[in-house]
């Protein structure tokens, strides 16, 4: 009896087997021939070999089969990785930005329900969250006029945009230029609004928009656009647009042209759209520079100029707010003697002044202990102890600085736009 059923057992599962086989039947299935080492092509009318093998030697035969499937498809799998990374070697540094990209969405609060396409999280990695931008208008120094005039004709429209719905004319501007001289604070005044817009600030790279493949680079461009949509209210902030949108020619590119033209017809689709919440602001020194049609596209532009007396004193006095200043230091005459610097320039010239006191101190420490300007110097509370700054820093600093070539043969360069 035992024998009978054993049979019965091995009859179904060659039934079930020659049945596996059959779904087979017009290509055949490689098997083994009774007798002969390999594998040869069975035809239909040839499974009937398959029932003189043994069960046992049934299952090797599957499980082999099986195995070598395995390690094809494995090989498979890392050979086209491989041709992938060596085709796009910049393939792990997309990979990077979009997982950057997706930590950025949920920092900045965007909701889960906003599915975003590859190329919008490629352009996703250039958000800034604006909880670390910790900058605002008291930071910057001088441009009163200017930071009222903006906060009034650009920000205060767009935040209250419920108020200016119902007319054309009040509506925030979809463009914003700042130009200027370098160094005058163009940047900080673009963070500045976008903090008080309380909007999502996209800081643009050109260099995220760039594909050696023909036509990505327009597709990364249309997604600038849909991503800034899907998560307005939106600031797009372009610094130096005069490197990427400047005047065309017959001598550029054709994707580069391709790419400006698909720019400049979906920012033509903001300006149709009321409800659409997304500004553009653009920053440069070389507005002439800039294409004709994208300044049209930006009818709100200020000239963010160089400083005059009272600004200077104004920007050093927050420069130098944090600082220990001596009681010889006299503000109002450093802005007398930095006419023709810029906000930076001011910057770079306390810092100079305050780099003279570690100077003084490690010489000190170096006639006193001998010790090399590599070592630390603590004093007896563990922390080192440093003069304050003097004018007479300050005035050192200011002779460093104006025999550099960049401020001594420096000649201001004025913007004029029609």
């Amino acid at each position: 009896m035992a024998s009978s059923s054993a049979i019965a057992s091995d009859g179904g599962l060659l039934s079930k087997l020659l049945s596996f086989i059959e779904h087979f039947k017009p290509r055949g299935l490689l098997i083994s021939k009774a007798g002969e080492p390999g594998y040869a092509l069975a035809h239909p009318e040839e499974v009937k070999i398959i029932q003189g093998l043994q069960r046992h030697e049934l299952i090797a035969k599957l499980i082999h089969s099986l195995i070598g499937v395995s390690v094809t498809l494995i090989a498979t799998y890392f050979t086209v990785k491989w041709l992938k990374n060596v085709l796009d070697p910049t393939s792990s540094d997309k990979e990077k930005a979009l997982q950057k990209a997706k930590d950025l969405m949920k920092k900045i609060g965007v909701k889960e329900t906003v599915k975003l396409t590859d190329y919008e999280l490629c352009v996703a990695a250039n958000l800034v969250d604006l909880c670390s931008i910790e900058m605002d208008w008291t930071d910057i120094g001088g441009l009163q006029e200017v930071k009222e005039d903006i906060r009034e004709t650009v920000i205060f429209p767009f935040k209250r945009h419920d108020l200016v719905m119902g007319s054309s004319l009040l509506r925030a501007p979809k463009g914003v230029l700042l130009y200027g001289p370098p160094g005058c604070g163009k940047t900080m005044v673009a963070k500045a609004m976008a903090k008080e817009a309380g909007a999502r600030f996209i800081n643009l790279q050109i260099t995220s928009l760039l594909d050696k493949w023909y036509g990505e680079s327009q597709k990364r461009a249309e997604a600038v656009f849909s991503l800034a949509v899907k998560i307005q209210p939106t600031i797009i902030f372009i610094d130096e647009i005069d490197a990427f949108l400047r005047s065309r020619n017959s001598s550029d590119h054709e994707a580069t042209a391709l790419m400006k033209t698909q720019f400049m017809t979906l920012w033509d689709g903001l300006v149709t759209d009321p409800n659409c919440r997304v500004m553009i602001i653009g920053a440069t020194n070389r507005a002439s520079d800039v294409d004709p049609a994208i300044l049209r596209r930006m009818p709100s532009m200020f000239h963010i100029a160089k400083p005059g007396q009272n600004q200077r004193k104004h920007i050093l006095e927050i420069i130098l707010a944090d600082e220990e200043l001596d009681s010889s230091v006299d503000l109002t005459e450093v802005a007398k003697l930095t006419n023709g610097f810029s906000g930076s320039d001011l910057r770079e010239l306390c810092r100079n002044a305050a780099l003279y006191r570690i100077k003084e101190y490690i010489q000190e420490e170096i006639r006193r202990d001998g010790m090399d300007s590599t070592s630390t110097f603590p004093d007896e509370n563990g922390s080192p102890s440093l003069r304050r700054i003097s004018m007479a820093d300050i005035e050192k600093s200011l002779e460093k600085m104006t025999n550099c070539t960049h401020i001594h043969g420096f000649q201001q360069t004025n913007f004029h736009l029609d």
